[in-house]
């Protein structure tokens, strides 16, 4: 049988056609995206956002009631301890009403009469010790040449002490008289030209040495005594205060390492947290959960000439190290699912998904520890969809 060339071509295009058909209708391999299998340091961290503030904080409050003249400091300024920053004046009187004041012009007339009265009452008692020491003296004479009986001395010495015990209680009764005239003029001060010397200020110093962090009454004003009037701190002494679910706080120790990220300056900062409070408190997620947290304390250890720019009240992330194992294998926490009671992941094996059960050590925010089922270099599939299944077709994107 002759075979021609157009029989070879017919032949050839069928076959063509057939090799078509079934590459079209060929399972094609699953797109997945996958991630090698490191070894190394495994850092499991507690993740949340910070705020800086400053340690030790001082509020000068007003030691007493007055009025509070217009205070000139600005948040920012630096003050030394003991430099002046407020300063209290005496609080005004009250008004008097017309018949108040009617009564107190006649209390003043009365006060003016008593002193008048007082000063003849000294004057009198001065005029009878005078006349009470010349019969001392004359009656001494007598009796030293013996005109004079000794009974006689007697009397005149008694009678020139309670003369003088007389001039001594006029002139306390004098010297009364002239505090309760004052007292009547200073009520009425307000009411008569150049009574009232000008009053002296107390002055409020600052106790510690540090910056004007805030001023809570600037402008003049009357204060009852306790009113806070400005905050003073050192900016240099900082610590962050963190918030963490107190699910974690649990894992949290005294002295664990800190990371501080995303604080506005170039690289990461150290820390250490120096203290877990004991009490929880409930907060409010912005998805509406109340949550139990727990502040947590961290000391700054990074140099401060690196964290110049922070200042009291400034947002921060931190890392809480609560975790680490050194020569572990680490994969992405998203390759992590679900088969039965075990942990598994899918590894690529000759381009075909293989399931492959992993003891799970321990787990962070996007990273996870593996003890034994995977080795390094090994690659795993993340997020595998519901079209991934054992032994099927994948290929990396």
């Amino acid at each position: 049988m002759r075979i021609t060339a157009g029989r070879v071509i017919m032949v050839l295009g069928m076959m063509a056609a057939v090799a078509a058909i079934a590459w079209f209708l060929m399972p094609r391999p699953t797109p997945i995206e996958t991630a090698a299998v490191a070894k190394g340091r495994f850092l499991a961290s507690i993740d949340e956002d910070g705020k800086t503030r400053i340690r030790e904080r001082y509020v000068v409050a007003a030691p007493l009631a007055g009025r509070l003249t217009r205070v000139a400091l600005k948040a920012g300024d630096p003050v030394a301890a003991d430099d002046v920053v407020a300063a209290i004046m005496p609080p005004p009187a009250p008004f008097l009403d017309p018949r108040s004041r009617r009564e107190a012009e006649e209390r003043l007339g009365t006060a003016e009469a008593a002193r008048e009265r007082s000063r003849a009452v000294v004057e009198r008692a001065q005029a009878q010790a005078n006349q009470a020491k010349n019969d001392l003296d004359r009656t001494r004479t007598l009796v030293a040449r013996g005109a004079s009986t000794v009974q006689a001395l007697e009397r005149a010495e008694l009678a020139m002490r309670v003369a003088d015990r007389d001039l001594r209680a006029a002139e306390f009764q004098d010297h009364a008289a002239d505090h309760e005239l004052a007292q009547a003029k200073a009520l009425l001060g307000r009411y008569r030209d150049g009574i009232d010397a000008p009053s002296e200020p107390w002055s409020i110093t600052a106790p510690v040495a540090g910056v004007v962090l805030r001023v809570m009454q600037e402008s003049e004003t009357v204060v009852q005594s306790g009113a806070p009037l400005l905050e003073i701190g050192d900016p240099r002494d900082l610590e962050i205060v963190t918030d963490v679910l107190s699910t974690g706080a649990v894992e949290i120790r005294p002295g664990a390492d800190v990371v501080i990220e995303h604080w506005g300056g170039p690289g990461a900062l150290s820390g250490r947290v120096r203290r877990i409070e004991p009490a929880a408190f409930t907060k409010v997620s912005t998805l509406g959960v109340e949550e139990q947290r727990v502040n947590v304390l961290i000391d700054l250890l990074s140099p401060q000439p690196q964290w110049t720019g922070l200042g009291d009240g400034y947002q921060v992330d931190t890392r809480i190290i609560v975790f680490t194992q050194d020569d572990v294998e680490i994969i992405p926490a998203g390759a992590l699912f679900r088969r039965g009671d075990s942990w598994s992941v899918y590894v690529v094996v000759d381009g075909r998904a293989q399931p492959r059960t992993i003891d799970l050590m321990r787990r962070s925010a996007g990273f996870a520890a593996v003890s034994k089922g995977v080795a390094a270099g090994e690659r795993v599939i993340i997020y595998p969809s519901d079209q991934i299944s054992p032994g099927v077709r994948v290929s990396s994107r």
